[in-house]
């Protein structure tokens, strides 16, 4: 008994240090580019990896001032969430029709939209530009809602999909007999069961959505309706950069992306937990 506990004990110890490990590997870089946005150019080229002599604040107020750091954060989310909302509500429907309900072709929907995921968005970059240049979406916030819907529908309803079939079949057919409409099991019981299929969409949506610069800098031409990652390719110069401010940008782009985070994680463990145990 004795030996068996020493062996589960350094087993536990090994995977603590390998926690810790993946910590300081994740944590590492952020708190580097923190430290370093509080700098001068010359203390990032003479000591890059010390502490800052002084917490050098102009770098973030010319990053959010002359960057248009505030314009562009204010059209990402509005880019970001309008995309959400849109792929929360017609991926779920989508999904609970094709998991739940049985019709003929539900497995060809399926694979119309999983053909999705397969489809690079470098393929589409141009037939999609000079269609939205003739019917006026291109330099407009909309003309990016609707590529980045359509990217994300397919993911959201992938994953969706597979937690609606995993719901008992009692709960549906006990809430028919009891009278409940097709709308009524959706929204009443099959989606809050389902919550953390949404939650898990749901962020992945939104970040990649958030980080997405591709479109962004093809679709979009006017400063004032730029997203964030393409203001801060604006900190990048042919000739010269100015790293400093161009990190303190950075730390300004990922706090909304760590807060969503940070505000969304005990729910999907909470759901997690929830959904592991039966009975």
């Amino acid at each position: 008994m004795k030996s068996e506990t020493k062996k589960i004990s350094a087993v536990k110890v090994l995977i603590y240090i390998f926690l810790c490990f993946m910590v300081v590997i994740y944590l590492a870089p952020l708190l580097w580019v923190f430290s370093v946005s509080f700098k001068t150019n010359g203390e990032i080229f003479t000591n890059p990896f010390a502490l800052p002599e002084s917490f050098f604040i102009d770098n973030y107020v010319f990053a959010w001032t002359a960057g248009k750091l505030g314009i562009a954060m204010a059209n990402s989310l509005f880019v970001c969430v309008i995309t959400l909302v849109l792929s929360m509500f017609l991926g779920s429907t989508v999904s609970f029709a094709i998991g739940r309900m049985k019709w003929k072709l539900s497995g060809l929907v399926m694979v119309y939209f999983m053909m999705g995921m397969m489809i690079p968005v470098h393929c589409v970059l141009i037939p999609l530009f000079t269609r939205f240049a003739k019917i006026g979406l291109s330099n407009n916030l909309w003309g990016l809602i609707l590529p980045y819907l359509t990217f994300s529908l397919p993911t959201t309803i992938f994953i969706m999909t597979g937690f609606f079939r995993s719901l008992p079949n009692e709960l549906v057919e006990s809430a028919c007999i009891d009278g409940c409409s097709i709308y009524q099991i959706f929204g009443q019981i099959c989606l809050p069961l389902s919550k953390t299929g949404l939650f898990v969409t749901g962020l992945m949506t939104f970040v990649a959505n958030w980080n997405e610069l591709l479109l962004a800098m093809v679709f979009i031409s006017d400063d004032n309706k730029k997203t964030l990652p393409v203001s801060l390719s604006k900190f990048v110069g042919p000739y010269n950069t100015n790293y400093s401010q161009m990190f303190a940008a950075i730390v300004i782009a990922i706090v909304p992306t760590i807060i969503v985070y940070c505000a969304f994680s005990n729910q999907i463990v909470d759901g997690l937990t929830a959904g592991a145990v039966k009975g």
